[in-house]
């Protein structure tokens, strides 16, 4: 059985629990359209592929296997056009829990570490630009890691600079308070606001303070500095993502570009599984 085999064989089952349609037809029937499943594992696999749609769609009509793992035929399958306009389809709230189910499958040790990356947009005209007056260069994006499996637990993205980091890293680990027991970051995440928050979840922070006072070398000196030093595994992460999956986002529009990134993340954990 070939990786893309085994990848398929995964992230199917994990669509039809999430998206709740498993038991529907994948193809369109009686004039209705395809299942949320199926649209959400043929974008996995577009993903998985690093093509542009109408690329994808060529390829799999090469691979029967593999489409018929979600119950699809080379007849069954939609334009590149259709593919793409059915991406709305997806929310946002469906791909977070998509990425919590495939996080599951390394197990995590609820000890995580957080940072934030960049991802370009990929190459559009100047003309294109200036008609929908998009200037976005570049997306933040912040993944949650969890530093035994390497397994992206969360990720937030944005098109600004603006605001905290330490703010950002608060909300995003507030949506997994019950499946961490740490949290280690560098230093541009020290805020005692967010030390505080995270003990009152019950969260030990391994962020290193700034020097500012001698008393802040003692801080310093009682953090876990095997579990601190591991906060290096997001940046081995962001990079195993950008290297197997692209450094740019294909997506045009904001908010289909936050789907893209982490339909990414799902699919790096599906890889990583599959391969282990």
């Amino acid at each position: 059985m070939t990786q893309i085999s085994r990848f398929t064989g995964e992230i199917v089952p994990i669509a039809q629990v999430v998206t709740g349609d498993g038991d529907e037809s994948a193809a369109p029937e009686g004039g209705g359209g395809f299942a949320d499943y199926a649209i959400v594992s043929l974008h996995c696999l577009r993903i998985y592929l690093d093509t542009s749609y109408r690329m994808t769609i060529d390829l799999l009509k090469e691979m029967p296997q593999i489409i018929g793992e979600i119950g699809l035929s080379a007849a069954d399958l939609p334009s590149p056009s259709t593919l793409c306009k059915a991406f709305d389809r997806i929310e946002m709230s469906v791909c977070r829990v998509l990425l919590r189910q495939s996080a599951q499958l390394h197990d995590p040790s609820k000890h995580a570490a957080i940072d934030a990356t960049f991802y370009e947009r990929s190459a559009a005209s100047r003309h294109y630009c200036q008609r929908i007056s998009y200037r976005v260069q570049k997306l933040k994006v912040t993944k949650l890691v969890d530093t035994e499996t390497q397994a992206i637990l969360d990720v937030h993205c944005s098109t600004t600079r603006e605001g905290s980091d330490a703010d950002l890293a608060e909300q995003i680990v507030r949506r997994n308070a019950g499946d961490l027991r740490s949290l280690a970051a560098d230093k541009g995440y020290d805020k005692q606001a967010l030390r505080k928050a995270l003990r009152e979840l019950g969260i030990r922070p391994l962020i290193k303070h700034r020097i500012f006072a001698p008393y802040d070398h003692a801080h310093n000196a009682r953090i876990d500095k095997q579990r601190y030093n591991q906060r290096s595994m997001t940046e081995t992460v962001n990079s195993a993502v950008k290297r197997s999956l692209g450094f740019a986002v294909r997506a045009r529009s904001w908010f289909r570009e936050f789907r893209e990134i982490a339909l990414m993340c799902v699919v790096y954990n599906i890889k990583r599984a599959v391969k282990q």
